[in-house]
């Protein structure tokens, strides 16, 4: 796993001061094409519950600039919040995670390590565990995902 900087992405950049707007935070933000279509997934993210009026309300606040940054050509969009298990796809999206369980694949041994998130940086994460804080650097967690989302 890695820790990448955001490459600039106009789309996301416009939609993610919305997000923050309505007290969520954009995760991650998919644009494909399928059939003549512009498929979108956004991904948004906030402390505790993300309800199915988050998401709504994002989907209604997003949808004018959607339309101005593909204009003219169909659109769909699905909103969804992160999930129970989801699959961290890169490091800076630990720095969401703050207090959730997560799941780490290490390269050094064999098998997953758990613990709450305590903590993360550009280097790696801090995992709270039963034997107390454990610093994971990026290079050894093949994988990692959500484990919980507790309050």
């Amino acid at each position: 796993m890695r820790y990448t900087p955001p490459d600039p992405d106009p789309v996301f950049d416009s939609l993610a001061p919305l997000a923050r707007g309505l007290g969520l935070s954009l995760v991650e933000l998919t644009v494909s094409r399928h059939r003549g279509t512009v498929r979108i997934h956004a991904v948004v993210y906030r402390k505790g519950d993300v309800s199915l009026d988050d998401c709504s309300a994002f989907h209604r606040a997003a949808l004018p600039r959607l339309d101005l940054a593909f204009p003219g050509q169909d659109l769909y969009m699905e909103v969804s919040s992160p999930g129970i298990d989801r699959l961290i796809r890169d490091g800076r999206e630990f720095g969401w995670y703050h207090g959730h369980g997560v799941r780490c694949y290490r390269t050094d041994r064999s098998g997953w390590f758990s613990g709450i998130l305590a903590g993360s940086d550009e280097k790696g994460i801090e995992l709270e565990t039963g034997e107390g804080r454990v610093r994971l650097p990026y290079e050894i967690i093949a994988k990692a995902r959500l484990d919980d989302l507790p309050q």
